[in-house]
C-alpha cells in the first residue's frame, strides 16, 4: 500500500507539474532519450521515450544571390558588341604583329611566316621609333595639361557669369567640340596660312610659315587639339561644380579664402573623381592624335620632324606596306595607354579615392 502510494505520487509529480512537462522522458538536443522515474505511469515502472529534435530550417537565398546573374544579362548585348568591335580587332592586331605580313603576303605571292618577337626587335632597334615615342609623350602631356587648365578655368568662369554670356560660351564651346577633326584642322591651316591667313596679318608676322619649323608646327597642332578638346573638360567639370553644395563654397568665402584657394582646397578635392575621368580620357585622346598631325603638317612634317606614333604606324603600314611593323607599333601604343591608366588609377586608390 505504501509502495503504490509512493509510485503514484512520483508519477503524478512527473506528469502533472506546473509547467506541463512531457511525462516519462526528457531528451537532449541530439535526439537521445534517457530514463526518468515514473515514465510508465501509474504502474510505477521506468521507461524511455524518444523526442525528435526540430529540423533545421533552410535559409532562404538572399536577393543578391538570386539576382547575381541579372546584371550580366542586362550587360550581355553591350559585351557582345564590344567583343565584336574591340576584342577581335585587338586580337587581329596582335596576331599580325607576330607575323611577316607585307604586300607580298597580302597579294598571296608569298606565304605568311611566323616571326615571333622579330618585328618588335626590329622596331625597338630603330632609332627613329624612340625619337617619335619621345615626341609623342611630350606632345600628349602638353596637350593634356593645357586642356585641363583651360577647361577647368572656363568651368569656374561659367559659375561666375550671368545666364546670357554663359549660354553664348557654352554654345561656342559645343560648336568647337562638334566640329569634325579634319574640318577643324583644315580651317586652322587656313587661319595660319603664310600667304592668305588672317592671323599673320593681325600679328604682323608677314609670310612666317607655322608648319615649317618643328616646334611651331607642334604648337599649332597643340592649339587646334586644345580648341576641340577643352569643351569636354569644361562641361564635365562645370556639372561637377554645380553639384557641390553652395554652403561649402560660401563658408570658404566667408573665411576669407581667395578664388584660387577655394578651387585648390575645396573644389578640386571634391571634384577628384570627375578630374580622374577627364584626365584619363584626355590622355587617351591626345596620345593617339592622328588627324590633326596628318592634315596640318602634311603627313608628319618636313623629313618626319612632326611624327607621332599614330602617324608613324600609318606610314609603316600603308606607305611602306610593312603591316606587321605597323601592327607592332599599335600594340606598343595599346600597352603604354593601359600602363598609364592603371598607374594613374593605382595612385588615386592609394590616396583613398573611390573609383
Amino acid at each position: 500500500m505504501t509502495s503504490n502510494t509512493t509510485n503514484d505520487a512520483a508519477g503524478s509529480a512527473a506528469g502533472d507539474g506546473p509547467d506541463g512537462a512531457v511525462t516519462g522522458a526528457c531528451a537532449t538536443s541530439s535526439g537521445t532519450a534517457y530514463k526518468t522515474p515514473g515514465a510508465s505511469g501509474a504502474g510505477g515502472g521506468t521507461g524511455t521515450a524518444r523526442v525528435r529534435p526540430p529540423r533545421p530550417r533552410r535559409r532562404p537565398a538572399s536577393p543578391a544571390h538570386r539576382s547575381g546573374w541579372t546584371p550580366w544579362l542586362y550587360l550581355l548585348p553591350a559585351l557582345v558588341l564590344l567583343g565584336g568591335l574591340l576584342v577581335y580587332p585587338i586580337y587581329q592586331l596582335g596576331l599580325i604583329s607576330f607575323l611577316e605580313y607585307t604586300q607580298a603576303q597580302v597579294s598571296g605571292g608569298e606565304p605568311t611566316t611566323f616571326q615571333g618577337f622579330g618585328n618588335y626587335a626590329t622596331l625597338f632597334g630603330d632609332g627613329q621609333f624612340w625619337q617619335v615615342l619621345l615626341a609623342t609623350v611630350v606632345f600628349a602631356a602638353a596637350c593634356v595639361v593645357a586642356t585641363l587648365l583651360v577647361g577647368c578655368a572656363l568651368a569656374v568662369l561659367l559659375t561666375r557669369i550671368r545666364a546670357v554670356p554663359r549660354l553664348v560660351l557654352m554654345l561656342a564651346a559645343l560648336g568647337a567640340w562638334a566640329t569634325p577633326a579634319i574640318t577643324g584642322s583644315t580651317v586652322w591651316v587656313f587661319l595660319f596660312d603664310p600667304d592668305f591667313g588672317p592671323v599673320n596679318r593681325v600679328l604682323g608676322l608677314g609670310d612666317f610659315s607655322w608648319t615649317y619649323g618643328r616646334y611651331s608646327a607642334f604648337a599649332l597642332v597643340l592649339l587646334e587639339v586644345l580648341w576641340c578638346s577643352f569643351p569636354f573638360v569644361m562641361v564635365t567639370v562645370y556639372a561637377g561644380i554645380r553639384a557641390i553644395p553652395t554652403e561649402v563654397l560660401e563658408a570658404a568665402a566667408l573665411d576669407g579664402a581667395s578664388q584660387w584657394r577655394i578651387w585648390r582646397s575645396v573644389m578640386a578635392p571634391m571634384l577628384r573623381p570627375i578630374l580622374l575621368v577627364v584626365t584619363i580620357q584626355s590622355i587617351i585622346w591626345d596620345f593617339k592624335v592622328f588627324t590633326q598631325i596628318y592634315v596640318m603638317t602634311n603627313g608628319g612634317g618636313i623629313a618626319g620632324q612632326n611624327l607621332v606614333l599614330n602617324v608613324y604606324a600609318y606610314q609603316k603600314a600603308f606607305a611602306s606596306s610593312q603591316y606587321s611593323l605597323g601592327s607592332a607599333i599599335g600594340v606598343v601604343m595599346l600597352l603604354i595607354l593601359l600602363a598609364v591608366t592603371l598607374v594613374y588609377l593605382r595612385l588615386m586608390r592609394r590616396r583613398g579615392e573611390e573609383l
